[in-house]
């Protein structure tokens, strides 16, 4: 009787094509998240590198835009002037301005609550005179929004039209935009006091230029940013709290 001979081959061939199948199945499954989250992590690495790119150029356009402002030699006169203290020269500068009748009173934002009228008049040199009847000081702004808001009271209780801002050339960008969100409809006046003569383009291998104008331009952006933000109390209240110098 003859054998019969069976194909074995045959008959795994189903169950193996089979199985194949679903190995391949499974392993285009599972590359599927893979490449997701590979296109997911290229998309953010572009994203990143297109915002320090903007930054970046963003920063070179600012501090270019700085290293060109100069203090004007002639100047209009205005109704009043406002200095923010925390660089040098500033006070002196606009005690200049006071006395060659750039305007009628002067703000001194963000003085020591410590400081009396008479400390700053000895330390800067200032006119004993124009110190009683022309100054008043700001003993309660902690940095340039804390400025904006108290010389924007001062601005608003006087009815001012025109203001001369004196502040130092990095800050006058930052501090001009703080000041036009709270001063409402009066004109301001740049007066950028320069210490170090950028204009050549030093900044760019001046190391401590470098570091001011880099720190300036982020709090810049961030002031910018938060301009964009939903408009929320401040905490500082509504009294008036530039007070004259003959009170103090």
């Amino acid at each position: 009787m003859p054998h019969l001979r069976v194909n074995h081959d045959v008959m795994k061939g189903p169950q193996d094509t089979g199985a194949s199948a679903m190995t391949t199945g499974a392993t285009a499954c599972a590359t599927k998240p893979r490449m997701s989250a590979l296109r997911a992590v290229f998309i953010g690495c572009v994203f990143l590198a297109g915002a320090a790119l903007a930054f970046l150029g963003g920063f070179a356009a600012f501090a270019t835009h700085v290293s060109r402002l100069s203090t004007p030699a002639e100047l209009g006169e205005a109704d009043a002037i406002i200095v923010l203290t925390g660089g040098e020269k500033r006070i002196d500068a606009a005690l200049e301005l006071l006395e060659s009748g750039k305007g009628q009173r002067l703000l001194i934002s963000g003085v020591h609550p410590s400081a009396r009228a008479v400390d700053l008049q000895r330390v800067t040199g200032g006119n004993a005179t124009l110190f009683s009847c022309c100054i008043d000081i700001d003993r309660l702004a902690l940095d340039t929004i804390g400025n904006a808001e108290e010389s924007a009271k001062w601005v608003n209780s006087h009815a001012w039209n025109s203001v001369i801002v004196v502040t130092n050339n990095y800050h006058m960008p930052r501090s001009l935009l703080e000041l036009r969100r709270l001063i409402g409809n009066a004109d301001l006046l740049p007066y950028p006091v320069v210490n170090t003569r950028l204009d050549g383009g030093e900044w760019v291998t001046n190391r401590a230029a470098l570091r001011v104008l880099f720190t300036e331009y982020a709090k810049y952006v961030a002031a910018v940013a938060r301009g964009l933000l939903p408009a929320h109390e401040t905490g500082h209240g509504d009294a008036a709290l530039a007070v004259s110098a003959t009170h103090r």
